[in-house]
């Protein structure tokens, strides 16, 4: 097992302690009212650039900041591909779903399924988001916390499973009061730590390599590993075809049908701001991403050019261990645990109170079937934390290496459904048997999942993330075979 250095134990303790103590202060500050209004809407007084900066760090997570750079070794550039395909998903986003959202006045995006299709398929499309955000944010936490067991508290004796609870707790003490209101501005400091730290870690991995800024540059365009484009071969689940599509429909679903993305847009004071707000942050995307590509290659320089250094297989475990070996320096060492804190938080806060969100509004209805509406939102987000804490462990018994690819792939499954049902919401005047609805949606990735089975075992051809348009356009024709009669045009 690869640990810090013990010596560094403390200090290590005291940067993560001082970081927390300012999350907690920045959430005392901005928590408002500290009521319903303010933990779900942030009472519509988000400025648009706090917005836009947080979400940067709640799409990043702990799995880009780790996985990312990784992904370097075996699959070169090429995420960059999906990156350009992300900025176009933002533009729908921000020009198609944002304008319907803020005509609706919606506090939870479900709530448009329920005035298109009614309750059964408003709370089918709800549970379906519930599902896939736990099972998203569990994976990214999981990441997290395996990450800072094996590399830093395997040393003192500290498990798994205490390590996940102390993540998910600290994560819950710091939105439970202020919710959306809070997180706008937390996730907006953490995307300034986040970024800032693989800034003066790929200014700590050159300095090691003797480059200057222009160096690095010639060397990541000439390196082995700088080829962005696949085309060749289609069959490559790296073809661009394939990861420039995806990537536009993985945002739509996993931002635009997304309440935890779509919460804090929804908080922005109107439409014209949340626009603003999707087209900076989806702009932003693409840079970002590559300067963790870029910290990927000259990782690998570094290790070339050390024959002492011994990469592990898993790209996963590349930066992690470089650092916990010290090949980079104790200030590494402190600005990667900022790094992995600043990523897992800046995701999953926001994961943790759109849960509750949705399932306050969506499920429970808490406004109209609660005589304590704030106590009953309490309650559920304490619940949800504890689920968390479930799912983390869970998944440690199923996980494998590429988590990025995992989250991916896991989406495919879950947000397929929703995208079916907003797609057949949006472009058809049809209604479908509320009965059916339910059966489509779980039958659906069952059936995509046999076909891929199918296709890989017999015909040779592996599904990559273009499964989640399969999926969600298998969910379109099935909602269509049970529709009734069209409706009129609505409003």
């Amino acid at each position: 097992m690869l640990n810090f250095a013990p010596m560094n134990l403390l200090l290590v303790a005291l940067v993560a302690l001082s970081y927390f103590s300012l999350l907690l202060f920045v959430s005392h500050k901005t928590k408002g009212q500290a009521d319903n209004n303010s933990f779900f809407r942030a009472g519509k007084q988000a400025p648009w650039q706090a917005v836009a900066l947080g979400m940067i760090g709640a799409s990043l997570s702990g799995v880009s900041f780790v996985s990312v750079p990784g992904m370097v070794s075996t699959l070169d550039m090429t995420y960059i591909q999906m990156c350009i395909g992300f900025f176009f998903g933002y533009l729908v986003v921000a020009f198609v779903l944002l304008p319907l959202y803020y005509k609706l006045n919606l506090t939870s995006i479900y709530t448009y399924l329920n005035l298109r299709f009614g309750t059964t398929t408003y709370r089918t499309g709800a549970s379906f988001f519930i599902l896939s955000k736990m099972i998203g944010a569990a994976t990214r936490l999981y990441l997290v916390c395996i990450v800072l067991e094996q590399y830093i508290f395997h040393d003192i004796g500290i498990p798994f499973w205490i390590v996940a609870v102390i993540i998910v707790l600290l994560i819950w003490l710091y939105t439970f009061r202020g919710g959306v209101r809070s997180i706008v501005w937390t996730d907006a400091l953490q995307t300034l730590v986040l970024v800032t730290t693989v800034i003066l870690i790929i200014f700590q991995v050159c300095r090691l390599l003797g480059f200057s800024a222009g160096d690095a540059l010639r060397y990541i365009a000439d390196s082995r590993h700088s080829r962005w484009l696949e085309w060749e071969n289609w069959e490559s689940p790296q073809h661009f075809v394939k990861q420039f599509l995806s990537g536009i429909f993985i945002v739509i679903v996993m931002t635009g049908l997304d309440q935890d993305m779509m919460q804090k847009n929804l908080a922005c004071s109107n439409l014209g701001n949340a626009q603003k707000n999707m087209c900076t942050y989806g702009i932003m995307f693409i840079p970002i991403n590559f300067l963790f590509l870029s910290l990927g290659i000259l990782l690998l320089a570094l290790a070339e050019n050390n024959p002492s250094i011994l990469l592990p297989p898993d790209g996963d475990s590349i930066l992690p261990f470089l650092c916990a070996r010290n090949y980079l320096g104790v200030a590494a060492q402190i600005l990667f645990l900022l790094g992995i804190i600043a990523a897992a938080f800046s995701s999953a806060d926001s994961a943790l109170t759109a849960i509750t969100t949705s399932f306050c509004i969506d499920i429970i209805d808490i406004e109209h079937r609660s005589s304590d509406p704030e106590k009953m939102r309490r309650t559920v987000h304490a619940i949800t934390a504890v689920l968390f804490v479930f799912f983390i462990i869970l998944f440690k018994t199923t996980a494998e290496s590429g988590i990025i690819h995992t989250v991916y792939v896991a989406a495919s499954y879950t947000y397929g459904p929703l995208l079916g049902l907003y797609s057949f919401g949006l472009f058809t005047h049809r209604r479908p048997e509320s009965k059916s609805v339910p059966v489509v949606c779980i039958a659906i990735p069952v059936l995509c999942y046999l076909l891929n089975c199918y296709t890989t075992r017999f015909l040779g051809y592996r599904f990559g993330y273009e499964l989640l348009m399969l999926n969600g356009m298998l969910t379109f024709f099935g909602l269509y075979l049970f529709s009734s009669r069209p409706l009129h045009k609505e409003n």
